[in-house]
């Protein structure tokens, strides 16, 4: 009976084991991280090679018995796709075959060997050769994944685990009430037999409890019924794609085809002395010279001219090409007028009329001068004009006529409107002839052309026109002509104006994409280090020009800043 006491003893204690141990391999939901689930396998690349010359960068890539080289010029990092490339291989001399990514392909069956293989590459572009000396670097096939920590506890372990997964999976009900019953009958055997057995059943059947009901120790949140399957990690297999991602110490490694991808292009800075420049506000305005308005001389009633149709925004019209017509109103006073006038005038019309025929019956005959004749026919002449001017007065229209050539840029005529005095009722622009009026709060150096920055982000080309004497809003206003004005450009749009001024500086000139926002706020450029690394450096910025901006700390001279493709190396994670 002792034994039976001690064989029941170590059975609890195993069984208590197990199950302390089962919360933290058995029990990891979704939501609850437990350590090494979080830990995944370290990424890799592909074996690959560099070498450089001064005009040159040359990248090699082995990957599945072919070798893969790029080849790109040293400061811009632009591609160089007309080269002939050479190799002395372990296995003897190969040419290079163009590809349409823009790499040389060779095969290479030797490059799947583990170890060191020595390459020699000999590149020919624009009449010019150079040598690479590559080494590629195979290392040894990875051993099979085992299991984190494998060893005999952690082995029975896991059948402990699987077993007790098994049990989970089927159903309780017959098991648990088949496994009570045994053991009550084994308690009442033992209970009958004496009370020393006593402890013993009864942590027999407190261990038996905790086996069978594992879900009324489960917290809150761990339903028994969605419990996910126990796991055993294993380490992945490192992964052989060249995928762009930033490293540990903030630098991103970008393989050379993804910089292919985002036309990756650099430039050697260097120090200059440039002029400091200020930011003014601007607008867009039309050329004196090259613009107007269509105004009504008088009041009237608007009407289309001959085609019907009155122009639209952007329609092309010709200087003195009528655009709209003014019929002037007549009031009920002034019509009566007219009338009384028109009666008038016909009268004495009548009356010289007959002046004239008689004078022209007795002029033959010597009874009236010739003389006499020609007045009395041209006071006839002078009443017939008269009258026709006052019938013009109340049916002439007034002629809109295009002052100059270009394009409709504003038109507010609509057929029956009333046109007062003054009133625009077209304007009149040329849109390749624009101006830029900024207002400039400090003294510019006179003279000096500008550029201007749309809000897109489009640089203009400023031409200096003139700047005013008179403050306005204590500001002085300042004329730029557009150089190569784009068709997008409107009037009324507002720019940033970069002016020149005296002050002279020393800096670094860049473009202005070439400077992005770091996740702190922080304008930052990518320096490329490597052919296939690219380095954050903090930097400190002044405006220059619309496409410029000039680098005051952070960086040095002889150092090759993206120029181009900062912003998607900015995203990479």
């Amino acid at each position: 009976m002792r034994s039976l006491s001690a064989s029941a003893l170590r059975m609890a204690v195993l069984t208590l084991a197990l199950w302390a141990c089962a919360p933290t391999t058995s029990f990891s939901h979704e939501g609850h991280d437990h350590g090494s689930e979080a830990q995944g396998p370290p990424m890799s690349t592909a074996p690959r090679g560099t070498s450089s010359t001064d005009a040159l960068e040359l990248v090699a890539i082995a990957r599945g018995g072919r070798l893969a080289v790029f080849l790109d010029r040293a400061g811009t990092n632009e591609p160089v796709t007309d080269a002939a490339v050479q190799a002395e291989t372990p296995e003897g001399p190969a040419a290079g075959t163009p590809m349409p990514d823009g790499s040389y392909a060779f095969d290479a069956p030797w490059s799947a060997h583990p170890g060191e293989h020595e390459v020699l590459f000999t590149v020919t572009a624009a009449g010019a050769a150079d040598m690479f000396p590559v080494t590629l670097v195979v290392p040894e096939p990875q051993p099979a994944p085992q299991a984190a920590g494998a060893s005999a506890w952690t082995i029975g372990l896991a059948a402990a685990h699987d077993f007790r997964r098994h049990l989970k999976e089927a159903d309780p009900l017959p098991l648990a009430i088949g496994g009570i019953g045994f053991l009550l009958g084994i308690a009442v055997t033992l209970l009958m037999r004496g009370r020393r057995y006593l402890p013993a059943t009864a942590l027999v059947a407190l261990v038996v409890a905790l086996a069978f009901a594992p879900r009324a120790f489960a917290d809150e949140g761990h339903g028994g019924t969605g419990a996910p399957a126990p796991q055993i990690l294993q380490m992945a297999a490192p992964s052989s794609q060249d995928l762009a991602r930033r490293q540990p110490d903030g630098s991103i490694f970008v393989p050379k085809p993804t910089q292919r991808v985002l036309a990756v292009r650099t430039v050697v800075i260097a120090s200059d002395t440039l002029r400091r420049t200020i930011e003014l506000p601007g607008r867009i305005v039309p050329d004196p010279s090259a613009s107007g308005v269509v105004q009504s001389s008088v009041g009237g009633r608007l009407s289309p001219p001959e085609s019907g149709i009155f122009p639209r925004l952007g329609t092309k019209v010709r200087k003195g090409e009528v655009l709209a017509y003014v019929t002037p109103p007549v009031q009920a006073v002034d019509v009566s007028d007219m009338r009384q006038r028109q009666g008038e005038l016909d009268q004495q019309i009548v009356i010289v009329e007959r002046r004239v025929e008689r004078y022209r019956k007795l002029a033959p005959g010597g009874a009236v001068s010739q003389v006499q004749l020609e007045d009395a026919q041209a006071e006839l002449k002078g009443l017939l004009d008269r009258r026709s001017a006052l019938d013009n007065i109340r049916q002439q229209p007034e002629a809109l006529k295009a002052p100059v050539d270009g394009v409709i840029a504003e038109a507010n005529a609509v057929a029956g409107q009333m046109a007062s005095p003054g009133v625009q009722v077209f304007q009149i622009v040329d849109p390749t002839r624009l101006w830029v009026e900024a207002l400039s709060f400090d003294a510019l150096a006179g003279g000096q052309d500008a550029t201007a920055r749309m809000a897109s982000g489009r640089m203009l080309r400023l031409a200096y026109m003139g700047a005013g004497l008179a403050d306005r809003s204590q500001a002085v206003p300042l004329h730029f002509a557009v150089q190569g004005a784009p068709p997008e450009l409107r009037t009324g749009q507002f720019v940033t104006v970069l002016a020149a001024t005296d002050a002279q500086q020393a800096g670094l000139s860049l473009p202005r994409m070439s400077v992005v926002r770091g996740g702190n706020g922080q304008n930052i450029v990518y320096e490329h280090t490597a052919p296939e690394r690219f380095q954050p450096r903090e930097v400190r910025v002044e405006p220059l020009d619309a496409g410029h901006v000039l680098v005051v700390s952070g960086l040095v001279p002889g150092k090759r800043i993206v120029t181009q493709g900062a912003e998607l190396l900015n995203q990479v994670r």
